[in-house]
């Protein structure tokens, strides 16, 4: 059975599931998203993600386009439509469709909504998992709203596609203060040698991942040490671990920063346990 999307009021097949070529997502990357894990067929996170999303269209001035029972029943049929039980929903929503013109559209323009789900096999996460992943380091040249969850990714396309021609994972983003900001898909932390877990305050410079406010539950539960405050490439590569999150990764550890070992070049052992136990504190819903 082919994947099927929902667009606009409409369950279609993907390969017929299109959107206007006026439609202001496609034209200027006017638009927000969520990515949400699927684990054992329940949505992770759920609230937070739509939370987040809603606070996305808030600070770029976007219309709901259905209230959160209405998406809430088609996140859910996109799932079951597609028989995922683990993988990942995507849902989308841009300023809709007008005619081409950089300021807001005049009148009543409907949002496009754009919903769908991917299946994975979780036993390659943890595989990767078990082995580590390297990143390298990149300026960071991203806008100044990155905390806003747009479609306008360009920045974050070159940045994982130069981390993938030099065989690394993720590309880590440094600002003109020589500090790491976060990851081109997910956020950075590191554990010093102490033993402090260690990761950037949730400002403008940074998006507020959703795994990553998670996991802030789960460290004050086993009663870890956190510090939230800028750290240099030079500390990430002197510290004891380091790992990245984001829905699509979950907790996964950094063995390797621009070629040079995390601690023994191998997963850290906080960072495993960390791992192993997110969903002890993740919120499941059906």
């Amino acid at each position: 059975m082919g994947r099927i999307a929902y667009v606009n009021g409409r369950y279609l097949p993907q390969s017929r599931a299109m959107v206007h070529i006026e439609d202001r997502g496609y034209q200027f990357g006017d638009g927000v998203y969520e990515v949400c894990e699927i684990r054992n067929g329940d949505l992770i996170d759920e609230a937070r993600h739509i939370d987040r999303l809603h606070r996305s269209l808030k600070e770029l001035r976007i219309g709901a386009p259905l209230t959160r029972a209405a998406l809430a029943f088609i996140m859910r049929q996109v799932i079951a439509r597609n028989r995922v039980a683990d993988g990942y929903l995507y849902v989308q929503v841009t300023r809709g469709v007008a005619a081409r013109d950089h300021s807001f559209p005049l009148g009543n323009v409907r949002p496009s909504l754009v919903v769908t789900a991917r299946a994975i096999d979780p036993a390659k996460g943890e595989a990767l998992a078990a082995k580590g992943v390297a990143v390298i380091s990149l300026p960071d040249i991203r806008w100044k709203r990155p905390d806003i969850k747009t479609i306008g990714l360009l920045p974050n396309v070159l940045a994982r596609q130069a981390a993938k021609e030099k065989g690394a994972y993720e590309a880590w983003l440094i600002d003109t203060d020589g500090m790491v900001t976060e990851g081109a898909a997910s956020n950075a932390w590191i554990v010093t040698q102490e033993g402090v877990i260690v990761t950037r305050r949730a400002d403008n410079a940074i998006l507020r991942g959703v795994t990553r406010t998670t996991l802030f539950e789960l460290v004050a539960a086993q009663g870890l040490r956190l510090e939230e405050r800028p750290f240099s490439l030079t500390e990430a590569k002197a510290a004891r671990e380091a790992f990245l999150t984001g829905a699509t990764s979950l907790i996964m550890p950094v063995v390797l920063i621009d070629g040079e070992p995390v601690g023994d070049g191998k997963p850290g052992t906080l960072t495993i346990s960390l791992r192993s136990h997110f969903h002890d504190v993740a919120k499941a819903s059906r």
